[in-house]
């Protein structure tokens, strides 16, 4: 079912079939607390078939950089009562703050956040490990009888764990791998384009591994990795999931946020952090982070500070694109919210869709501050 809500507040609904989503969710959260106090909970009750097949409820917010998701993800784990597990592929990484633009203590407003700052800068962090480590922190959160929100815009991460697909189960050849490793990365990017030119837009041109891993793919299969995504998508999800897009009516708005977003950042010192980073021998991974690796010509002598500024805005612009084309995939399965609505509204569309299938609406949720 896809639902979009605009920034008038219009609600487009395209399909009323919402099937079982296997939700465990509280009352509200009316202070704010971290996981693991003391506070005592708030009686539970079940969402949908708890008792089936799918037992564990998740909501999953995603949306291109600047699009406000953790605002929303924090938002309604304060009334559902829940605890966000994050989505970002850069912000495992410790001291990479400003730049991937990690929330502070104060905006998380007590709610306890996850896989954040797991990982070195100086040490590779792999696709697989994110899907093992949410995974485990679903179950935990639900054990602990709070709602798993996945909050991010790495859609290719999000994709994976939800639809418990093991990255072992696409195509691998070893002696492939190294005969696309000897290629530079302008000549693997451009087989990329030809052959899946859908993945390729996805993809950024410098991520090596991910371009040779799709190469891989379809050099070992016949297939491409786009309808091999495909395929994974298809297949049943062992969660109940509710995914919640922010999607842009109006894209000017989204590339103006990202300029502000970007002035910020450097305001709050994302020179002296990737000075740091440098410094330190990060990954091919973490170095080739938007943010940060726009800096290297400025380090160098080469570039100019306001060059690397409007760099980092083009390269956050151009992958702002690439994660509108991926999450738009999802769109008919997702309650689609503009991120400009305000946000009050904005968490009583995504409340009313969570908890539809028990009957309630959203004015009979309780109240509780944002």
């Amino acid at each position: 079912m896809k639902e979009n809500v605009g920034a008038m507040g219009t609600v487009d609904r395209e399909n009323t079939d919402d099937g079982d989503n296997g939700f465990r969710v509280k009352e509200g959260r009316g202070e704010e607390r971290n996981s693991g106090s003391d506070t005592p909970r708030a009686p539970e009750k079940t969402v949908g078939n708890a008792g089936g097949k799918k037992s564990v409820g998740v909501v999953a917010i995603g949306g291109p950089t600047a699009s406000g998701k953790s605002r929303l993800a924090i938002a309604l784990a304060k009334k559902l009562g829940g605890q966000v597990i994050s989505c970002d592929s850069m912000q495992v990484y410790r001291g990479m703050d400003v730049g991937t633009g990690k929330i502070s203590g104060e905006q998380a407003k007590g709610i306890r956040h996850r896989l954040i700052d797991i990982a070195d800068p100086s040490q590779s962090f792999s696709l697989s490990e994110y899907i093992a480590l949410a995974r485990k922190a679903i179950l935990e959160v639900e054990e602990e009888g709070d709602l798993p929100i996945l909050c991010g815009g790495t859609g290719l991460y999000l994709d994976h764990v939800l639809m418990g697909t093991a990255l072992s189960e696409a195509p691998a050849d070893e002696s492939i791998r190294r005969e696309l490793e000897r290629l530079d990365s302008a000549k693997l990017y451009e087989m990329l384009q030809k052959i899946d030119p859908e993945s390729a837009f996805a993809t950024h041109p410098n991520n090596r591994k991910r371009v040779i891993r799709a190469l891989e793919i379809y050099r070992a299969s016949g297939t491409t990795k786009t309808q091999w995504d495909l395929r994974s998508r298809e297949k049943e999800s062992p969660y109940g999931v509710k995914r919640i897009l922010l999607i842009p009516q109006n894209r000017e708005l989204l590339y103006g946020a990202i300029d502000a977003r970007v002035d910020e950042m450097f305001k709050q010192g994302l020179e002296v952090e990737a000075r740091a980073l440098f410094e330190r021998h990060p990954s091919p991974t973490a170095a080739q982070a938007i943010g940060y690796k726009e800096f290297l010509p400025y380090f160098s002598g080469d570039a100019t500070l306001e060059q690397v500024k409007q760099k980092i805005k083009q390269a956050s612009r151009n992958y702002a694109k690439r994660q509108l084309t991926w999450f738009r995939k999802m769109e008919k399965d997702a309650l689609c919210l503009d991120p400009w609505l305000p946000l009050e509204q904005q968490v009583l569309a995504a409340v009313s869709y969570i908890q539809r299938d028990m009957g309630e609406t959203a004015e009979e949720i309780p109240k509780t501050p944002f």
